[in-house]
């Protein structure tokens, strides 16, 4: 098959890990895969010296003619069967191309969470009327979907997955180094939390009322966001007690995940996370909000925890209990670790995605 992948955004988020195994992956599969990104995007980067052919792509808006044109000269030059769309400017230009240049091509649009402008006519008819098919990577997400107006018929769902090559290359011997770098101890509990700016002052609230031994380590905030909870931060006196990393590589988040005793996610709105796929997989506990893709990923007191949105006493005991019952930490991590591993192995993404594409063309 020759499938073009194209996205406006592809910089540091769980989306980008996600579009980037997808494309290595049916590329080493055999079939022509093509990325549209801005050049200057972490997944153009990240899909150099790959199997994956790169086509440098600007999306000023969702109405862009300029975009239109490089699409259809895309799909005729490399005779283009399937268009994946990941995001809205590429959506709407790929959908638009479409129709004025009357190609011969597929649209599939992957919707990794329920954005705030699902529901508004316009979108609904150009999902329903112009969209060949869409990709929710949870049952929440399609669930929402449908509620808001989308036809079941046209919604698959495939959940995100975590390819066993990334953590190859984790070097254990960062642990000690790491512990040493921000002077913990042994008695320390590090929480930790990989994500874009998304509700941790919720988990900054529940530092607060934990023991001074608990310490939080951020990592994906930029540092202008970071300080919009410093006023939280200060009148709760925890600035010894969190490291804000900002911005870091791949391969560094990796490795932080050896200090962290728990890792949390309170996001309120999430398709199905990598950073919880990730802690799970490397044997971290996870505790996370009941936003819709994370209820696909984790069963309560199973392979993870749940606490409900703004409730931080429910955090803070969920964080306690892990903590205090050496039993259910230890069923936590192998469950976790058996969810990762199998059940949101990159392989199976990639041949559900492949069946789903193979499908609409044949």
């Amino acid at each position: 098959m020759n499938i073009l992948f194209l996205t406006y955004q592809g910089d540091i988020a769980g989306s980008t890990n996600s579009i980037s195994y997808l494309a290595k992956g049916l590329a080493e599969k055999g079939h022509n895969v093509y990325v549209g990104c801005r050049k200057e995007s972490l997944l153009y980067g990240m899909l150099q010296d790959t199997k994956v052919n790169l086509i440098e792509m600007t999306f000023k808006s969702k109405l862009d003619f300029q975009n239109m044109k490089h699409i259809r000269e895309v799909v005729k030059k490399y005779k283009i069967e399937i268009i994946n769309a990941q995001s809205s400017k590429d959506r709407y230009n790929s959908i638009f191309a479409k129709i004025f240049y009357k190609l011969p091509v597929k649209i599939v649009h992957t919707r990794r969470q329920t954005p705030k402008s699902s529901g508004i006519f316009i979108q609904n008819w150009f999902y329903n009327t112009f969209t060949d098919l869409i990709v929710a990577v949870s049952d929440e997400v399609k669930e929402e979907l449908v509620k808001n107006g989308i036809k079941k018929e046209k919604i698959e769902v495939i959940y995100n997955g975590t390819p066993s090559y990334k953590y190859n290359n984790i070097d254990s011997s960062e642990r000690e180094k790491l512990i040493k770098k921000y002077n913990y101890t042994e008695n320390d509990v590090i929480l930790g939390s990989v994500s874009r700016k998304k509700e941790q002052d919720q988990i900054i609230k529940a530092l607060a009322l934990l023991p001074s031994e608990y310490k939080l380590i951020l990592i994906g905030i930029h540092d202008k966001e970071f300080e919009e909870y410093r006023s939280i931060i200060d009148e709760f006196q925890l600035e010894d007690r969190i490291i804000s990393l900002g911005m870091i590589s791949g391969e560094e988040t990796l490795n932080h995940y050896q200090i962290f005793d728990i890792d949390i996610l309170a996001s309120v709105m999430e398709g199905l996370s990598q950073s919880l796929l990730e802690a799970m997989y490397l044997g971290v506990p996870v505790v996370a909000t009941r936003a819709a893709g994370n209820i696909s990923l984790i069963r309560d007191k199973e392979n993870g925890m749940f606490f409900e949105n703004g409730d931080i006493l429910g955090l803070v005991e969920a964080v306690k209990e892990i903590m205090k019952n050496d039993e259910l930490r230890k069923k936590l991590i192998k469950n976790g670790q058996k969810t990762a591993k199998e059940d949101f192995s990159i392989l199976k993404v990639v041949e559900n995605y492949e069946k789903v594409f193979k499908n609409l063309i044949k």
